[in-house]
């Protein structure tokens, strides 16, 4: 080894010396005294004795074998070794206090968007959580994608299902989850209640209502495509009181409405569901997430709505045009599998 490389050597050897001798805590008084002036006032905000804020500065002023601290009445003063560090100091100080942030956030529950408890999308989430019984969840409802769009980019839901066409952020990314079959709900004196099935054309001609299609919504545009698709028109009128006053008004009318198969709408003894057949109608809900979640739950997640997903089959289902492409593939990122110890399923209001 030439004395160059020996003395390059040596060199490398103190500098991660020195850097492996570099303490938080000395770091973070250092930056606190800089705001304080004195080192009895930084030394009671960070909980510690004057003593204490004393030899940590030292031990560092010794590692880094400069002074940086002159004392004086007035105070203690930045020497010009100090205000060079000072801007390093504040960075080392936020990158750590980020990282525990970063480190407190993985902890909480995973927060999941759900359009309402009675729909399809709670069982998305309960047999989710059957596979990860120790997984803590947050159950937060909207009103679909209108709200969990927003939601989703700005942090405070880590995932949604919900209805997704057309054009998203490039932050966002989708995954077809589940293909929920459609019911006719009609009342006992409908024409088509004795039936065990409905074929999609015996509904040519009719009417179907659908009070709770708000304008705008996903949902309301589905069903705009599905009256297009076999001839039945969607009348959206009445204002919408609630599930009990939904099934009320078709069972004792000679109204017809469609909902999910897995809709838990309020039992009545004069309602009847009719599976649709020929082709089923099947609504598409989709996982919608945003791509630089670091929730380490959403990785499980995504896993599990992949390994359970049954694509689109077009013999015997139907879907708009717009829901086809993304329901025949499967296409889906990768992710880490993260080790996770959390606990319970709670619900937000």
């Amino acid at each position: 080894m030439s004395n160059n490389q020996h003395a390059a050597s040596s060199q490398s050897s103190v500098v991660h010396a020195g850097a492996a001798d570099l303490d938080l805590g000395a770091v973070r008084a250092f930056v606190a005294i800089t705001e304080d002036r004195y080192f009895s006032e930084a030394a009671a905000r960070l909980g510690i004795s004057q003593q204490a804020i004393s030899k940590r500065i030292a031990n560092l002023e010794a590692a880094a074998g400069v002074t940086l601290f002159a004392r004086s009445r007035t105070g203690a003063e930045l020497t010009a070794d100090g205000r060079i560090f000072l801007p390093h100091a504040r960075a080392v100080v936020s990158t750590a206090d980020q990282a525990l942030a970063t480190l407190r956030g993985r902890r909480r529950a995973l927060r999941i968007d759900v359009l309402d408890t009675r729909t399809a999308a709670i069982d998305l989430v309960r047999a989710f959580h059957d596979t990860c019984a120790d997984v803590d969840i947050e159950i937060i409802t909207s009103n679909g994608l209108r709200s969990a769009r927003g939601a989703l980019n700005r942090g405070t839901v880590d995932a949604a299902f919900c209805r997704v066409t057309g054009a998203l952020e490039d932050e966002l990314a989708r995954l077809p989850a589940y293909l929920e079959p459609a019911h006719l709900l009609v009342g006992r004196n409908h024409p088509l209640a004795g039936l065990r099935q409905v074929e999609m054309a015996q509904l040519s001609g009719a009417t179907v209502w659908m009070p709770g299609n708000a304008e705008g919504s996903e949902w309301a545009e589905y069903h705009r495509f599905l009256g297009s698709a076999f001839g039945t028109q969607i009348d959206t009128t009445g204002p919408d009181f609630g599930y009990e006053h939904f099934v009320r008004e078709v069972g004792s009318s000679t109204l017809a409405s469609i909902i999910g198969e897995r809709s838990r709408i309020p039992w009545h003894p004069d309602t009847v569901r009719i599976p649709l057949v020929n082709p089923t109608p099947v609504y598409p809900w989709s996982l919608l997430y945003p791509r630089a979640n670091q929730h380490p739950t959403l990785d499980l997640l995504i896993r599990h709505v992949q390994a359970n997903y049954q694509p689109f089959d077009p013999d015997n289902q139907w879907l708009p045009a717009p829901d086809q492409h993304l329901f025949t593939t499967t296409e889906a990122p990768e992710a880490p599998t993260p080790q996770v110890t959390v606990q319970g399923l709670k619900t937000a209001p």
